[in-house]
């Protein structure tokens, strides 16, 4: 058997730590018994720890110890899609990785409760975890409160993703505590419109509601041609255009009729900063984590 868990994208501009979305890109887990840990890696993530310090067996062992059950070695073998520090949500599969690992060695099924306060414990960022477990569009209310519903399948993600990492603190670290009231609305609105336009279907509206005062503007500073990328996609014909996650991966909503040409603008647009860049053109993910034969 596989685990197969995915990357989420999250935010969408005005959605800061609300929205989360599963995509169809995976990290894939297979895992036996054995007599000690031990761990390959193929894929992205190479330099990932191959001994206890991976974040798979630490948030297994986690588990363990909160439902009182003996730790059970195992061979891993990780093939890897997902980026890592990149916005793409690595880390979250990692947790997810090593809850669905616990289950599978135990036989005892966690409630989606029990996953999420082991998981906040090691990431506390539910807009990555949730709909890595549940797959979907997800607006999460904080805790353990969240409402799923289906993205639509006439939307693509066309995400450029540069050759260089940017961790999750530092990109927290450059964020306001405090917020202009004036700020706060902005982004309310937008981030209404958004759920307005993926309802009705009414993509027009995407430009606008991908805006964001809240975080964009200051993140936008660790990504080098942050600005012109998003400008660059949304002349190829991309319908809005927002930093994936804490970043530096940048995402475009696009039609199918526009994902080449707005993956190749992207692209172009980071190299004439001087940034080598890769595009991944991505679909939603209506289902979580699951395990296949």
């Amino acid at each position: 058997m596989e685990l197969l868990v995915p990357a989420t994208t999250t935010n969408f501009g005005a959605g800061f730590d609300t929205f989360g979305l599963a995509l169809n890109l995976y990290n894939y887990f297979h895992v036996e018994e054995n007599d000690r840990f031990l761990i390959e890696i193929e894929g992205e993530g190479k330099d990932l720890p191959r001994d206890e310090s991976n974040l798979v067996v630490k948030v297994y062992k986690r588990v363990c110890e909160v439902k009182k059950r003996e730790v059970k070695p195992f061979f891993l073998k990780q093939k890897n899609e997902v980026p890592t520090s990149r916005g793409l949500g690595s880390s979250a599969t990692a947790i997810v990785g090593g809850l669905m690992i616990f289950e599978r060695l135990t036989g005892e099924e966690l409630s989606l409760e029990e996953k999420l306060k082991i998981a906040y414990e090691f990431e506390p960022h539910p807009d990555n975890l949730i709909p890595t477990l549940v797959g979907g569009f997800v607006i999460c209310l904080g805790g353990y409160s969240f409402h799923r519903t289906d993205f639509p399948k006439d939307i693509s993600l066309i995400f450029a993703v540069p050759d260089f990492e940017l961790s999750t603190q530092k990109a927290r670290e450059v964020l306001r505590k405090e917020v202009p009231l004036e700020d706060a609305v902005f982004n309310i609105r937008r981030a209404s419109l958004f759920i307005a336009s993926i309802l009705s279907r009414n993509y027009e509206l995407l430009r606008e509601a991908t805006r964001d005062r809240l975080h964009q503007p200051f993140r936008a500073e660790l990504v080098k041609g942050f600005k012109k990328v998003v400008e660059t996609a949304l002349e190829a014909g991309a319908l809005g255009v927002f930093l994936s996650g804490a970043g530096p991966t940048i995402c475009a909503l696009c039609g199918r009729d526009s994902e080449e040409s707005v993956g190749k603008a992207m692209e172009e647009a980071f190299r004439s900063e001087g940034v080598k860049a890769r595009v991944l053109s991505l679909r939603a993910s209506d289902r979580g984590a699951y395990w296949r034969s």
